[in-house]
């Protein structure tokens, strides 16, 4: 076992879990998800023909990507481009926002940041048993 209290270890990325929650909620509800990523991140591998303003939306139903995976680091998947099968590879950090096609509802992402540095000793609060809340990304 590790000596190292579990609050100070860090946290994993939530952003594929996220993705993967609101993809199955979206297709659970009959609709067709979609995403949208910045094609100009480093990674990314769409046909550029298909980029506007820098930015691509992507079909990922299961009908419409073949092979469909939502990894923790990437998001991969065969789709077709003008009736053409073409691999398609995205970093997660590259998916801007998850949502259904028929009715916009998803939800957008924030830019990863950097995990904040390990934090010192806490200070007590001013009034014991008050609740503190975080924000999390």
């Amino acid at each position: 076992m590790s000596d190292t209290p579990p609050s100070s270890k860090p946290m994993t990325p939530s952003r594929p879990y996220l993705l993967r929650a609101m993809y199955d909620w979206i297709s659970d509800n009959g609709l067709t998800p979609h995403i949208l990523v910045n094609a100009a991140e480093s990674g990314v591998q769409v046909p550029h023909q298909h980029v506007q303003d820098g930015k691509i939306i992507l079909n990922v139903n299961a009908q419409a990507a073949r092979h469909l995976r939502i990894g923790n680091d990437r998001v991969e998947m065969e789709a077709r481009f003008g009736g053409v099968a073409t691999p398609v590879s995205v970093p997660l950090n590259a998916v801007l926002a998850i949502y259904a096609r028929e009715n916009g509802q998803g939800m957008v992402f924030n830019e990863e940041a950097a995990p904040p540095p390990p934090a010192g000793p806490e200070k007590p609060d001013t009034k014991p048993g008050k609740p503190k809340l975080k924000l999390v990304t």
